[in-house]
C-alpha cells in the first residue's frame, strides 16, 4: 500500500463530532476507529485477526476472509488520515497460532501497514506477545499526554483511559424500532472502544460488566452507523 506524503484533509462532519476525554478532542469514526488529530494518532481495538481460521479449526464453518476484510478497512482509514502513530489496543491477533494461519498475501499486507507508521501493538489477553515478523513494536500499555492506552479497562475512576477488550455495543429504540450497533462509550473521563475485527461481537454498555467501569448512566453510547457516529445518552439505552 503506497501512502500521500502529505497530511489529509479533515472534513467538516468529523471536526463537528469531537469525543473529549480529559481535555483531548478525539473523532469516533463510523469505521470504529479513534482519531486523535492534534497527536496524528489512530487508535483500533480489537482486531482479531484470524478469528474466522480459529473457528474452523473447531469445526464451526465461517468464511475466511475476515482478516483480509480488516486489513481492507484499515488500510483505507490510515490512506485517508495519514497516521504519524497507529495504536493496536491489544487482541490484535486471536490466538497465538494466528501467525501460522494468516495467509501471505494477508502477512505482506500486515507488513507494509506497520511500516508506514509508528505502530504500536499494545498487549491483550489473546495475544501478549503479537509476532515479531510483522514489526511495530510492543508495549504493555502506552501514555501520550493525558491519555493512556491500554488493552483491559480497569475500574473507576481511570482517569484518561483508552481501551478496547469489552467490545462495546448499545441499543436504543428510535421510532418504534430497535437499534443495536456497535459504539464507543466514554464518559469524558475514558473511553471504551469497538472492536475493529470483522468477526467481533459486541457487549452491551448496559451489561454488569461495565458497571464498575461506568457507574450509574452519566455517560454517552456514541452509536456507529454506516456514515456517522451519534451520541446516545445511556438514558436513552436498552439492554439485551
Amino acid at each position: 500500500m503506497q501512502l500521500r506524503k502529505r497530511h489529509a484533509e479533515t472534513s467538516p462532519r468529523l471536526r463537528e463530532t469531537p469525543l473529549i476525554v480529559c481535555g483531548a478532542a478525539l473523532t469516533p469514526l463510523p469505521e470504529g476507529a479513534l482519531w486523535w488529530a492534534d497527536e496524528r494518532i489512530l487508535v483500533v481495538a480489537d482486531l482479531h485477526f484470524e478469528k474466522g481460521s480459529a473457528f474452523a479449526e473447531r469445526g464451526v464453518a465461517l468464511p475466511p476472509y475476515d482478516t483480509g476484510a480488516t486489513l481492507t478497512r484499515l488500510e483505507k482509514l490510515m490512506e485517508k488520515h495519514e497516521p504519524e502513530t497507529l495504536i493496536a489496543l491489544g487482541d490484535s491477533f486471536h490466538d497465538r497460532r494466528a501467525e501460522k494461519r494468516m495467509a501471505k498475501p494477508d502477512a505482506d499486507r500486515l507488513i507494509a501497514l506497520t511500516a508506514a507508521c509508528d505502530w504500536v501493538w499494545i498487549e491483550g489477553n489473546h495475544d501478549p506477545a503479537p509476532p515479531r515478523r510483522f514489526g511495530g513494536s510492543v508495549q504493555g500499555e502506552m501514555t501520550v499526554g493525558p491519555l493512556t492506552f491500554r488493552h483491559e479497562p480497569r475500574p473507576a475512576p481511570s482517569t484518561g483511559e483508552i481501551a478496547g477488550h469489552l467490545h462495546p455495543c448499545a441499543a436504543v429504540r428510535v421510532r418504534g424500532r430497535r437499534l443495536r450497533r456497535r459504539c464507543f462509550v466514554s464518559d469524558t473521563t475514558r473511553a471504551i472502544l469497538p472492536a475493529f475485527g470483522a468477526y467481533a461481537g459486541g457487549l452491551n454498555v448496559l451489561d454488569r460488566a461495565y458497571a464498575g467501569l461506568l457507574p450509574g448512566r452519566d455517560f454517552h453510547a456514541w452509536m456507529m452507523g454506516r456514515d456517522a457516529v451519534v451520541p446516545v445518552s445511556a438514558t436513552r439505552l436498552e439492554g439485551d
